[in-house]
């Protein structure tokens, strides 16, 4: 597992309960999580200290109850990248934070391989842009597909809070096959790819969406928008009872028959702090050069 160890405004203080006790800069979150099984608290005093609390409801969705004052909205920020955090429907805050071990791996590529050339990257159901962020802090142009407006509005939001409005991005608002397909009759070409692709979804135009029938097709679509060079294709997964291997397996019958590289699968994960506990969030999949 990789384990998104080098946060400094970003903490799990405790969990128990089905619940994760968060702390996002000076705001102390209370969301669910399904890995919690366990009942026991290891610093119950900690969860006197919470500001917000999200409750799911036994009929699907839930609400967020506020206990203590707290904004609207706030930063984080993760080494040079800046990001905003609202709480939003379904739990959320508009940041998936165990995405960084992700993001230091595609900065790292990126500037390696800057040297030489420059990079572009295909970002798809890019949410609020932490990849968009980290790739353009690298120095790459960056191509930021989502089919909600609001939340590219937040990804617009997130590149400029980090400074890089100045840097090469294009934010497009579609649904992504649509969008691939496109790219392809107009023979656009990246050198990077990366996905992370919800369970199930509705496109810009109602198109439907889901894992299991339709992630094997994009990838194999996707290797027809690869340069002749590429550094890295990435898929994220946060799907219930789909295993890393699988995009292992996947990535090898696509994107390897074309491109001989390197291919790796896993979990990724957080720490809990002061605790040997690590809470897993998700699993990716990825092919490098």
């Amino acid at each position: 597992m990789k384990i998104a160890n080098e946060w400094k405004e970003y903490k799990i203080l405790d969990m128990a309960k089905g619940q994760k006790l968060e702390k996002w800069g000076n705001v102390i979150l209370s969301r669910p999580d399904p890995q919690i099984i366990w009942k026991e608290k290891t610093f119950p005093n900690k969860w006197k200290e919470i500001n917000g609390e999200y409750h799911r409801s036994k009929t699907g969705g839930g609400s967020w109850e506020f206990k203590k004052k707290m904004p609207n909205q706030w930063q984080i920020h993760y080494k040079n990248l800046t990001f905003n955090i609202k709480p939003m429907g379904f739990k959320h805050t508009g940041l998936f934070p165990e995405q960084a071990v992700n993001w230091d791996w595609m900065i790292n590529k990126i500037k390696n391989e800057k040297k030489n050339r420059e990079i572009k990257v295909l970002n798809l159901f890019a949410y609020t842009g932490g990849a968009t962020v980290a790739c353009l802090s690298a120095g790459a142009s960056v191509c930021h597909v989502d089919s909600s407006k609001g939340m590219t509005t937040w990804a617009k939001e997130n590149v400029i809070s980090s400074g890089l409005e100045k840097r090469p991005v294009r934010y497009i608002i579609d649904d992504v096959v649509k969008f691939v397909n496109r790219e392809i009759r107009r023979g656009n070409k990246y050198d990077a790819i990366i996905m992370d692709p919800p369970s199930y979804g509705r496109g810009a135009k109602g198109e439907v969406w889901q894992f299991e029938n339709n992630i094997y097709d994009l990838v194999e679509l996707c290797t027809e928008v690869l340069s002749d060079k590429p550094i890295f294709f990435l898929i994220n997964s946060y799907t219930t009872g789909i295993s890393s291997q699988v995009l292992k397996d996947i990535l090898e019958l696509t994107v390897e028959r074309k491109h001989k590289g390197k291919i790796e699968a896993g979990e990724i994960g957080l720490p809990m702090e002061n605790s040997k506990l690590v809470l897993p969030c998700g699993i990716y999949g990825r092919w490098e050069n």
